[in-house]
């Protein structure tokens, strides 16, 4: 998604260097190196001199390719959802919700998809109503990656009829990748990645493979990964990790 670039040496706009030193890109003649070195492009095309004036809101800006986030009051931010809240804003029955988690915040959030109450782990936040549609999207196969323990042994042959495809109700459905990570007496722990996102999807899956999810984490979206995030816990999303998003869905 490309903007409509401010006159580039008119007096409208934001100079180059200081809303890339807004960005957190460093100091304003840092910036300047970086653009000195052709290191910046703004709307796809390079920029070569210093000068240059941009719209923040509306003009893309990339360094060394990753797209930067200049835009005035858009964040970007990965929750551990603990298990038993609820994926929306609010819920008239009482139950605790997502929206309880990010109360103290003052911008209006999407929530990237959904994770079943019962379900933990990674969920995306943002107040980009476009990246979040198209995160969501099955025309980009964003893909997710899980931690799911059930009750073993797990046949050897799971993996395979899982890669192949099984039928559920609402039709087939295809895991990318599935392991074994680890077991212990009659609990397995097994990963498993996909890129599409119907209800209960991972649960389904394997229960009708004959093993019931005892307890489900998302550990990934795309490139951004859960890691040692506390349940509860919210983080702003690196510049990486954002550039890898919107790369991933043409962005």
């Amino acid at each position: 998604m490309t903007g409509t670039s401010t006159d580039p040496q008119g007096t409208e706009g934001i100079r180059l260097q200081k809303v890339m030193a807004a960005a957190g890109l460093g100091s304003r003649r840092a910036c300047e190196q970086m653009i000195e070195a052709g290191r910046v492009s703004v709307n796809g095309e390079p920029v070569l001199e210093q000068g240059r004036r941009v719209d923040p809101a509306t003009d893309v800006i990339r360094v060394d390719t990753m797209r930067i986030n200049t835009a005035p009051g858009l964040v970007y931010l990965a929750l551990n959802k603990p298990r038993g809240y609820v994926t929306t804003m609010s819920d008239p029955d009482g139950r605790p919700t997502v929206g309880d988690l990010v109360a103290a915040r003052t911008e209006r959030l999407f929530h990237v998809g959904r994770l079943d109450a019962e379900t933990e782990g990674l969920l995306l936040l943002t107040n980009d109503g476009e990246l979040a549609h198209r995160l969501s999207h099955p025309s980009y196969e964003v893909s997710k990656t899980y931690l799911a323990q059930v009750l073993g042994p797990v046949a050897r042959d799971v993996g395979k009829r899982l890669r192949e495809g099984i039928e559920l109700d609402d039709g087939i459905v295809k895991v990318d990748s599935f392991k074994l990570v680890d077991s212990n007496a009659n609990r397995v722990l097994l990963e498993i990645v996909l890129h599409e996102g119907r209800n209960r999807i991972v649960r389904r899956a394997l229960e009708a493979m004959g093993h019931p999810v005892q307890q489900l984490v998302r550990t990934s979206v795309g490139p951004v990964q859960l890691q040692n995030q506390k349940s509860g816990k919210i983080r702003a999303l690196s510049r990486e990790e954002l550039a890898g998003l919107f790369a991933l869905v043409g962005m």
